[in-house]
């Protein structure tokens, strides 16, 4: 009860409930709390751990770097083979137009850079985002959020952003010569997990190729395998000209990224300093994301998420369950209502099996468990959620 009333009184609140689960140690797949009780983990630090808890190889590339040095200085003066070893290896796992890589603290700061960089480019005021979309929440990331409930308390934002609707082509007239960049979720996230339809992204890439616009696509939730490809566009047949990343990138540590190439990196150049970081590429961050990547590689996490994918629709299926959207273990069922989400999410909870909202589709509930699962923690996981609504 006193660590309770503490939390609520000395560590800033962002909402009127939480779910109050006191961690004592995780590994694996498991949370284990204070009182010794286990929960199976099905949502990753909303996907922020493809490896789950404390997985091995990460945790030895830590201690190894903490033996070296920590922070040096600020990023972008020293050369650190540890930053250069991840840079490399995005090189590799990226497309050749995205190989110049500016590593931050976390994915809405990358939202910011890559805002910044398109502006600098193409000398161009405007941006496009997309309707119920999510990238951050600091001024400039919230002012490309497409939910007007959540912005209007802290008008006024950025200017010079105007919103399409997502999948809508009659929308892609919008942009113009004015338009600097369009930035979209590869798969609108707290939206539902929507997917592209039809081709969208190829035809949005198109137009911005026909006005000069530049494409940042947010792949801060579909990239490092977790929609059963390396980065969610792969699905899609489309490259963007600034790709997002963050979340999964350093297996659990607070990490973002903006890549694109090297031409258009050097934007950056002009004004010296125009966009700097303190603890971007820190060196225990980059040796974790160096780590989780190779670690993605070795067991095939790509495969392994649309195997997954696979098994999970096939097993989860019950009349109180509408659909089930998403890719690869990037998946949310979606309820009849807000009342039986709540209720799936909660009653899972006490059983030991721990779900999440998202942000804007109240009918919701998230599955985003670590790429590593176990068949057998599937099993585990979904005779719960049936249980539950066989007892609704």
């Amino acid at each position: 009860m006193k660590n309770r009333k503490d939390f609520e009184r000395f560590l800033a609140q962002t909402g009127p409930s939480y779910m109050g689960l006191e961690v004592d140690y995780a590994q694996g797949s498991y949370i284990y709390d204070k009182q010794g009780k286990k929960y199976l983990d099905f949502v990753a630090g909303v996907s922020a751990l493809p490896l789950g808890h404390r997985p091995p190889a990460v945790e030895k590339a830590v201690k190894k770097q903490l033996e070296r040095y920590w922070h040096v200085m600020v990023y972008g003066e020293f050369i650190q083979d540890v930053q250069l070893d991840f840079a490399r290896k995005m090189a590799h796992i990226l497309p050749e137009n995205l190989q110049t890589v500016y590593p931050v603290n976390s994915g809405t700061e990358a939202t910011e850079a890559a805002i910044k960089i398109a502006k600098k480019y193409t000398g161009r005021p405007h941006i496009i985002a997309a309707k119920k979309s999510y990238h951050g929440n600091t001024q400039g990331s919230m002012s490309v959020m497409g939910y007007e409930p959540r912005k209007i308390p802290f008008t006024p934002l950025v200017p010079g952003v105007e919103f399409i609707e997502f999948n809508k082509e009659e929308d892609l007239k919008k942009i113009t010569g004015q338009t600097a960049a369009v930035i979209l979720e590869t798969i609108q996230g707290g939206a539902g997990f929507i997917e592209p339809q039809h081709g969208y992204l190829k035809k949005v890439k198109q137009r911005c190729e026909e006005t000069g616009a530049l494409l940042i696509l947010d792949e801060i939730q579909t990239g490092l395998h977790r929609t059963g490809n390396t980065f969610g566009f792969e699905h899609y047949g489309v490259v963007p000209d600034i790709l997002i990343t963050g979340k999964a990138l350093a297996g659990g540590l607070p990490v973002g990224a903006v890549s694109a190439s090297y031409e258009i990196m050097q934007t950056l150049i002009q004004p010296p300093m125009g966009h700097i970081t303190t603890f971007g590429g820190h060196p225990v961050i980059m040796a974790a994301a160096r780590a989780t990547l190779n670690e993605l590689e070795k067991i095939e996490a790509s495969r392994l998420a649309a195997e997954k994918e696979k098994y999970i629709r096939k097993k989860l299926k019950h009349p109180l369950i509408n659909e089930i959207r998403g890719k690869g273990l990037m998946l949310a069922l979606i309820m009849p209502d807000k009342k039986t989400a709540d209720k799936l999410i909660l009653e899972a909870l006490n059983k030991g099996l721990i779900l999440f909202w998202l942000l804007y589709e109240p009918r919701a509930v998230r599955i985003t468990p670590p790429l590593t699962v176990s068949y057998d923690e599937l099993d585990q996981g979904i005779e719960i959620i049936l249980k539950i609504l066989n007892d609704f």
